[in-house]
């Protein structure tokens, strides 16, 4: 039996990073509900047990909290923000709204050895995330970092193995924080590292075999790597039951079709394509909200599988790569998890479908997908493809959707992509890419006045899509993208440059 660390679910938007990060260890990590009764986890028997942050008070009415016997001792612990808070309210410490919030990258201060910061800097910048503080330690518990707006910013009881630290070590904002949760798994939970890729792809494999069984499968194929991926293991589970359709929804990228068709073309695998441009406009038509338009696409996805499953016949699941993030940032992970926005594969799904979901990925992140992908042996051109949301450029088009509007951010996204791509730039960035704003501006050319559209670029550096920083373009290059777009698109007259992070901000605008 592999080792398992358990990761209980307060709400927090990063709780299947925190599993994603205990996976890069090499250790196998499952995530339960906070709530969960002792006894199950007494059944899993896990090498360790971390809790999440979250979005709520100790104070508040129907707080999320956990089983008691967590702290007695008998598994390792840490919690993390919300997870630190619970973990000392519980125990007897104190908790108050504080002063003012903390936000964003902090200078954490080491006031203690303890074995959570071995190998480790007395001071280094940490991710905060919290407006509660905790005031007063449980009995028996040392101080072992502060913040100068949180003085108890981590805590231990190391004769228990439990601790709890304010800041979050998960995000890659947080200096160390891979390897405080190394120091954890390995220092404190004896962790041995026994969990691989190749362990995930026997296991999802033996998994696909035993929900299918004899029945065929239809697969919502993009020629990107989450679907390919999902494909490709799936049909390693069931051969040629299955059966991959790409749809065109009148939103995809300059010559993507082509594309995409010509990809697939290696692989030994059934592709149908379908063409419903006009279907999906036409749903579109009048709809500016960006999650009215993320349901309508789920939906109309949906209708296009099943007609197809129909018109195939004896087909009874749908698999489509749905990634964690699109889980997390739809809310449907957990129920104390605030909605970032509706993923069209998740909370854009209808209600009732008559095709059964397989989501073989629903629980990795996109730098794992890669690893899988790289070790099922998929080429590099698809493993590392733009990530592409699924609604398409209908969600780069803020506003209302029409054809014009779509083939102004088309021509736009290609050079963008075109010059990225040729200053030599792609592998670096984690995406890249344009949107058309609602906005319309006054601009002056051939000594004429305009009012022209107005194109915002993206481009930002991430692990995980988590998490993600705006990247430093050279000046030259925007130089070069603007000029191309203002020259080459018609209708526009203002290129902008997105300087946001996320958070604040998410990766897509909408």
């Amino acid at each position: 039996m592999k080792e398992t660390v358990i990761v209980l679910d307060f709400g927090s938007q990063y709780t299947n990073l925190i599993a994603r990060r205990i996976r890069e260890q090499q250790v196998y990590s499952e995530i339960l509900p906070c709530d969960i009764p002792f006894d199950e986890i007494e059944r899993i028997n896990p090498k360790g047990i971390i809790l999440s942050g979250g979005p709520s008070s100790v104070y508040e009415e129907n707080a999320p909290n956990c089983s008691p016997l967590i702290f007695s001792g008998k598994y390792p612990v840490l919690g993390i923000c919300y997870g630190m808070q619970i973990m000392a309210y519980m125990l007897g410490g104190k908790v108050i709204k504080g002063d003012k919030g903390e936000f964003g990258k902090t200078l954490l201060k080491v006031e203690y050895n303890s074995v959570l910061f071995d190998g480790l800097d007395r001071e280094f910048i940490v991710w905060m995330s919290h407006n509660d503080i905790v005031i007063k330690a449980p009995e028996n518990f040392r101080v072992i970092a502060s913040t100068d707006n949180t003085p108890i910013a981590g805590i231990e009881d190391d004769e228990k193995k439990i601790y709890g630290i304010q800041f979050h070590p998960e995000v890659i904002h947080t200096i160390n924080g891979d390897k405080i949760i190394k120091n954890f798994l390995y220092k404190v939970c004896s962790c041995s590292g026994d969990w691989t890729p190749e362990h995930f792809i026997n296991d999802t494999i033996d998994s696909i075999r035993k929900t299918v069984n004899n029945g065929k499968v239809i697969c919502a194929l993009s020629g990107g790597v989450d679907s390919t991926t999902t494909a490709v293991l799936v049909h390693k589970a069931i051969g040629d039951n299955l059966i991959c359709i790409f749809v065109n929804q009148g939103t995809l990228r300059e010559n993507e079709v082509d594309q995409v068709l010509d990809t697939l073309k290696s692989f030994n695998m059934r592709v149908e394509y379908i063409d419903a441009t006009d279907r999906f406009l036409g749903r579109l038509n009048g709809i500016t909200d960006p999650e009215e338009k993320r349901r309508v696409i789920g939906h109309e996805f949906v209708n296009v599988f099943e007609e197809a499953a129909a018109r195939i016949g004896d087909i009874d699941f749908l698999a489509q790569g749905t990634l964690y993030p699109d889980v997390i940032e739809s809310a449907t992970s957990s129920q104390k998890a605030h909605k970032i926005k509706t993923h069209h594969n998740v909370g854009g799904l209808p209600e009732k479908m008559r095709l059964k979901l397989v989501e073989p990925l629903r629980n990795l992140f996109k730098d794992e997908v890669r690893r899988v992908a790289l070790s099922l042996g998929i080429p590099e051109k698809i493993v590392y493809r733009q990530p592409f949301p699924g609604p398409g450029l209908a969600i780069r088009v803020i506003g209302e959707v029409t054809k014009e509007r779509l083939e102004i951010i088309r021509k736009a996204d290609h050079i963008i992509s075109a010059e990225i791509e040729k200053a030599g730039l792609n592998k670096e960035l984690w995406q890249y890419f344009g949107i058309l704003l609602p906005e319309m501006s006054v601009g002056v050319m051939g000594d004429r006045r305009t009012f022209g559209h107005v194109v915002a670029v993206r481009a930002i550096l991430s692990e995980d899509g988590m998490t993600a920083d705006w990247a430093r373009l050279p000046y030259s290059l925007l130089e070069t993208i603007s000029n191309r777009i203002i020259n080459e698109v018609p209708k526009v007259n203002r290129v902008v440059y997105d300087i946001s992070s996320k958070p604040p901000a998410t990766i897509e605008w909408e």
